[in-house]
């Protein structure tokens, strides 16, 4: 009864590269989603050397390129005392890019279709169908229609209707714990991914498409109330404690309105009998790092990887083996607290020493995994 192998619902930064490795391994993929594209979406879109480098294994890179979207090759993190700025990349992938997402999600979704998936746009679920033994089928649209597959893949974010139908548990879970607003200013150059630290407070800029720089800043999740009323004026009096920055954007223009944002911290269980989940759907983690669509990506990869190769708990371990050291070092950076005396020592003893910030921004960029940064054999030699 399956009109397909694959059946994918959810059209972004998870679900398309994961709709495109599967039809380009010959397996027959429908792909669904409720919105029609290009459309944009709240995003951080900075897409890390790690996510840069799935774009340059998929042959997606120089599409992305294309968009006008400058290449960023240094991060910056400024603690307020000392700044460390490093190179984000490795000799094969050195930059960062951040496309809007009305442009990067299109050519996946392109993508996709090149590679002869089948696409409907404006496609809402309405139901996942199961079978007797409680195997998942395939789904029903709000259309009426009716498609069946071996296995059915959420890769429709926080709200998944898949992860919903099949009741995935949920574990490692967090409340929100930061709210961020996003806007794009014009008249801020920059060539840096720029992170401000500060106690309560951090916020971001970096640079996009059209000559615009995205700004994203925010504070703890139990002050929402306290500021919602007054965005700009709780943002700008925070940009007071980076007196070169605040003189930076006081000569800049908002081009776009506020956009607020703030998210639940989990992993779910990502498989069961004809399902699976990839991307958000399957775990999420606060904004504050910018991983969430290099994770989607590498999550995509594990996940083609794990369907292909018939090993759907496999794919689990191995994704909970990548993102939980960078799940719970979010964690960490999203509470917002005053770093730790360890912390500060580390921080004092590599500013000034471009190796050792070198390796700093990579733990930031997600080259490197938290566990390898933070050995003990590692942190001695990046500060003798």
């Amino acid at each position: 009864m399956t009109n397909f192998d694959v059946i994918v619902v959810g059209a972004r930064c998870a679900g398309s590269p994961l709709a495109t490795l599967l039809a380009r391994r010959g397996y027959r993929t429908l792909l669904v989603d409720r919105d029609t594209f290009p459309s944009d979406t709240v995003s951080t879109h900075v897409l890390h050397p790690p996510g840069v480098s799935a774009l340059q294994r998929w042959g997606l890179l120089d599409a992305v390129v294309a968009t006008g979207a400058p290449p960023v090759g240094r991060y910056s993190t400024d603690f307020g005392p000392v700044t460390i700025s490093g190179a984000p990349g490795t000799p094969e992938s050195p930059y960062a890019y951040a496309p809007r997402r009305i442009l990067l999600d299109k050519i996946l979704l392109d993508a996709a279709a090149a590679a002869g998936v089948e696409i409907r746009e404006g496609y809402t679920v309405e139901e996942i169908l199961f079978d007797d033994d409680g195997r998942v089928t395939g789904i029903r649209g709000q259309d009426g229609t009716v498609e069946y597959a071996t296995i059915v893949v959420g890769a429709d974010g926080r709200n998944s209707v898949v992860a919903k139908a099949v009741n995935a548990p949920a574990y490692e879970e967090h409340p929100p714990l930061t709210v961020g607003y996003y806007s794009y200013w014009s008249n801020l150059p920059t060539d840096t991914f720029e992170a401000y630290s500060r106690p309560g407070r951090g916020w971001a800029v970096c640079p996009t498409n059209d000559d615009l720089t995205l700004v994203i800043g925010g504070w703890a999740h139990s002050e929402l109330a306290e500021h919602r009323n007054d965005i700009e004026g709780t943002l700008f009096k925070t940009f007071e404690s980076a007196p070169g920055f605040a003189a930076r954007i006081a000569e800049a223009k908002r081009e776009s309105k506020f956009v607020g944002a703030s998210v639940h911290n989990y992993f779910r269980v990502p498989h069961g009998p004809g399902w699976a989940l990839v991307g958000d759907a399957g775990y999420n983690r606060d904004y504050i790092t910018a991983q969430g669509i290099t994770d989607a990506f590498l999550d995509a990869e594990l996940l083609a990887d794990a369907i292909t190769g018939d090993d759907l708990p496999g794919y689990q371990a191995r994704r909970d083996a990548r993102a939980m050291p960078f799940y719970q070092m979010t964690l960490g950076i999203a509470s917002l607290q005053p770093p730790d005396e360890q912390m500060i020592q580390l921080v004092m003893g590599i500013a000034g020493k471009q190796e050792a910030m070198d390796a700093f921004t990579r733990l930031n960029s997600g080259v490197t995994s938290p566990a390898e940064f933070f050995a003990p054999e590692n942190l001695g030699r990046l500060l003798s």
